[in-house]
């Protein structure tokens, strides 16, 4: 891949979290009122978002969710069980309200943006939508790069933009979702790749595959990496050749996000592979995720382990949209509250531990 100046940013190095602001997040867990220990991971969160945010009054209470969709060349292959016209037509429900990252954004009094950077159908009389028409998805990556060199550059800059308001709006924290039929094929892909693993290791159902479907899913990928590997060299060759453009946004507001300094919650299998790429792009960017859920997509424990990754809830859930990291975020505010606003034992004048 040549050298690519709309890229340059990608080299910058992310923020280091603030060791001290964490030491003192710890001293302030061990004066409330309660057992060392006793509310588990939510003291680990609060602590956590402490250093993060640089702040001993940590919170998650200004919170953007960032939905990137787009189509899949690949959806030929018949490897979903929906028809490649539901990615704009979930755009269109996202923009009347309707699907259930709308329900979530609402009861968290969460900023939402729609992002559509290219789509077989067109989306373009919807205002609501923000629009980079990157091409009609991507192509079909048993035949050529999913992205051209422009494409990968301008879908990462996508989410690079989309962390830069973010940060600007003084957000606390940033989810961002995909949409696009055909993705957890591409994700799979592109996890194969960055890991050295084999598809059956990582493909699983997507929006609903019986067994059939995924052994014919699990020989598209390979077939695919038999194509690519030869010429893949680095992770972001990798993105290029098998991944989509909201994978390449989810990946540029990653890096973004934590070259920022802004946290940012990970949502579910195929966010989690824009993660490790993100990680394996710019590394030190996984200091600032957060880990929501672990899906019930097959691949998704094989990423979580390769990013040391512990999530927050395990529910079961596979939708994307951002959704099981929307679901997170109470949890995160109760943590953030509980470490806040809980009385220290010497103002509550409780007695401390027996030395």
């Amino acid at each position: 891949m040549t050298s690519n100046t709309a890229l340059d940013w990608l080299r910058l190095p992310p923020i280091i979290p603030n060791e001290q602001m964490r030491q003192a997040a710890l001293q302030r867990q061990a004066q409330l009122t309660k057992p060392p220990g006793a509310l588990g991971r939510l003291e680990q969160i609060a602590v956590q978002l402490a250093a993060l945010q640089d702040t001993l009054q940590p919170g998650a209470d200004q919170v953007q969710i960032s939905i990137f969709a787009a189509d899949h060349g690949t959806a030929a292959e018949n490897i979903s069980a929906f028809p490649q016209v539901v990615t704009s037509e979930m755009i269109k429900n996202f923009a009347a309200g309707g699907a259930a990252i709308n329900v979530l954004a609402r009861a968290l009094d969460a900023q939402l943006e729609i992002i559509n950077l290219g789509t077989v159908h067109s989306t373009d009389t919807l205002t609501a939508v923000r629009h980079y028409h990157l091409g009609a998805g991507t192509a079909n990556f048993l035949h050529s790069a999913a992205m051209s060199e422009s494409q990968l550059a301008a879908a990462l800059n996508a989410g690079r933009t989309s962390a830069e308001q973010a940060r600007e709006n003084k957000q606390q924290l940033l989810i961002a979702g995909e949409m696009g039929i055909g993705n957890t094929t591409s994700a799979t892909a592109l996890a194969c790749l960055l890991l050295h693993a084999a598809p059956a290791l990582l493909s699983g159902a997507g929006s609903g595959l019986d067994g059939n479907g995924i052994a014919h899913k699990i020989s598209v990928i390979e077939r695919a990496l038999a194509f690519h590997r030869m010429h893949v060299h680095s992770p972001l060759e990798a993105l290029r050749r098998v991944g989509g453009f909201e994978i390449a946004a989810l990946t540029g507001a990653y890096i973004r996000g934590a070259q920022l300094g802004l946290p940012l919650l990970i949502d579910g299998f195929i966010s989690s592979v824009a993660a490790l790429a993100a990680e394996q792009i710019c590394a030190g960017s996984s200091k600032w995720f957060i880990y929501a859920h672990k899906s019930s997509e097959a691949g998704h424990a094989h990423i979580l382990k390769a990013l040391n990754a512990t999530p927050l809830l395990d529910l079961a859930m596979r939708l994307g949209e951002g959704s099981g990291a929307a679901v997170a975020v109470t949890l995160l505010r109760m943590a953030c509250k509980l470490h806040n606003e809980m009385a220290t034992f010497a103002a509550a004048q409780v007695s401390g531990k027996k030395q």
